[in-house]
C-alpha cells in the first residue's frame, strides 16, 4: 500500500491466481513511479494457501490492504458476494480509479460496482475474445469491456475487437503484457535461486527430458467423454516422453470420479507455487495445456506449446509465438505432439511490446489520466 492525501489513490483488484501474476509488475511500477497512491484489494476468490498466499510471497506482492473474504460458491454466489463487499468499500473510500485485470469473476464484479459508483474503471488485458460464450471468462471479458473507461490491450487482436465494438479508441492503449513482465522478472530471479528447495526440482533431476500438462477448462474436464479424449492423448504421448501433470483440484476429482487411467509414465503433482511451476515448464520439451495464461508465458520464453482447445482469445501466441492451437481431437493432437518431440516444435518469437515494460506504460498513462 502507498497512500497519501495528496495523491490520487487507485484500487488494484486481485482475486484469483492469474490476477496475482498481473498485479505484481503493476505494484513494482507504481512503487518506482511515485505519482499515484494505491491499495491492493483481495476479493478472496481463491482462498486456499496453494492458490493464494504463497503467490503473494513469491511474487513479492505486499500484503493486501483489504481482504473481502468472498471465496467459494457458484459463479452467481461469488460474484454477488464480491459486489456487496466491494460496494461498501467504495462508499467508504471513494478511490480515484479501480484497476481490474484479466477475466475472472472478481474482474467483472468490481468493475460493475465501481462504474455504478462513478469510479473510472481501467481494464488490463482488455479486448481479448475467444468467441466462445460457453466460457465464463468470455462473458466476464465482454461485460467488463462494455463499461470500462480505459483499456490496456496486450496484442493487436484486442485493439481490433474493441474498435469493432465501437469503443472510443482514444481510451485504448497497446501497452504489451504485464503477464510477460512478470515471467521475465521471475525467470531472472530463478537464475540465482536455490532451486533444490522447489517442489518440482526432484522431478527435473530424475527426468532430463519431459513434457508438462495442465488442464482445467470445463469443456475438457467436466465430462467423462471429454476427459477420456485427453487421457488417451496423455497415454500415447507419455509412451514417448515422461509427462508431469500439476493437477487442478477439480480435474483430479473428475479423473477419480470417472475412473480414468492416464498411463504409468504420467506423474501427478498438486498445484504448484509460481516459482516451482516456472522452474518446471520453462525447460519442458513440450507443454500440453488448455490455459490461456500459459499460452502467453510459453511464448515469452519460447517453449513449444500445444493448446488443447477449439479456440483461443490469444491469437498472437499462434500467429507469432510458440503456441499451436490443436483442438481436442486426439487424432490431431497426438501427431502434433510427436512431431514436436521429434523436431523441436514451433519456437516462434516474442511479440512486440512484450518486453517487460508494460506495467511502466500502464502506470504512466494512469498517472496522466488522473492528473497526478
Amino acid at each position: 500500500m502507498t497512500t497519501s492525501p495528496a495523491l490520487p489513490c487507485i484500487h488494484l483488484i486481485a482475486g484469483a491466481r492469474p490476477n496475482f501474476m498481473k498485479i505484481a509488475p503493476i505494484v513494482r511500477a507504481l512503487q518506482a513511479d511515485g505519482r499515484l497512491a494505491w491499495k491492493i484489494i483481495h476479493t478472496g476468490q481463491h482462498y486456499d494457501r496453494d492458490m493464494n498466499d504463497v503467490f503473494f510471497e513469491e511474487l513479492g506482492i505486499p500484503t493486501p490492504d483489504v481482504r473481502l473474504g468472498c471465496g467459494g460458491g457458484t459463479h452467481a454466489d461469488q460474484t454477488g458476494k464480491i459486489m456487496l463487499a466491494y460496494e461498501s468499500l467504495c462508499a467508504a473510500e471513494k478511490p480515484a480509479a479501480c484497476l481490474v485485470v484479466g477475466d475472472v469473476n472478481s474482474t467483472l464484479a468490481c468493475s460493475i460496482v465501481a462504474k455504478k459508483a462513478g469510479i473510472p474503471v481501467a481494464h488490463v488485458e482488455a479486448g481479448l475474445r475467444s468467441g466462445d460464450m460457453s466460457m465464463p471468462e468470455e462473458i466476464n471479458r465482454l461485460v467488463t469491456d462494455a463499461i470500462s473507461d480505459w483499456y490496456f490491450v496486450t496484442e493487436p487482436s484486442g485493439y481490433q475487437h474493441l474498435q469493432r465494438e465501437g469503443k472510443d479508441m482514444s481510451t485504448v492503449y497497446d501497452v504489451g503484457h504485464v503477464m510477460v513482465d512478470n515471467v521475465l522478472f521471475q525467470a531472472e530471479k530463478l537464475k540465482t535461486q536455490d532451486t533444490s528447495v522447489l517442489e518440482s526440482d526432484a522431478y527435473k533431476r530424475q527426468h532430463p527430458r519431459y513434457g508438462v500438462v495442465t488442464l482445467h477448462r470445463p469443456s475438457n474436464v467436466d465430462s467423462a467423454e471429454a476427459l477420456e479424449r485427453i487421457a488417451s492423448v496423455l497415454r500415447t504421448v507419455s509412451a514417448e516422453i515422461p509427462l508431469v501433470f500439476p493437477v487442478h483440484p477439480r480435474t483430479r476429482s473428475n479423473i477419480e470420479k470417472f475412473g480414468l487411467q492416464l498411463g504409468a509414465n504420467v506423474t501427478l503433482m498438486g498445484p504448484q507455487a509460481y516459482m516451482s511451476f516456472l522452474h518446471l515448464w520453462k525447460d519442458a520439451a513440450l507443454v500440453l495445456t488448455d490455459s490461456g495464461g500459459l499460452q502467453e508465458e510459453t511464448t515469452a520464453l519460447g517453449v513449444p506449446c500445444i493448446t488443447m482447445r477449439e479456440n483461443t482469445e490469444r491469437p498472437i501466441t499462434v500467429d507469432e509465438g510458440s503456441n499451436v492451437l490443436a483442438g481436442t481431437d486426439p487424432a490431431v493432437i497426438i501427431p502434433l505432439a510427436l512431431d514436436t518431440l521429434k523436431n523441436g516444435g514451433k519456437r516462434g518469437r516474442r511479440p512486440a511490446l512484450w518486453d517487460g515494460k508494460s506495467a511502466e506504460r500502464i502506470v504512466d498513462i494512469l498517472a496522466t489520466r488522473l492528473g497526478a
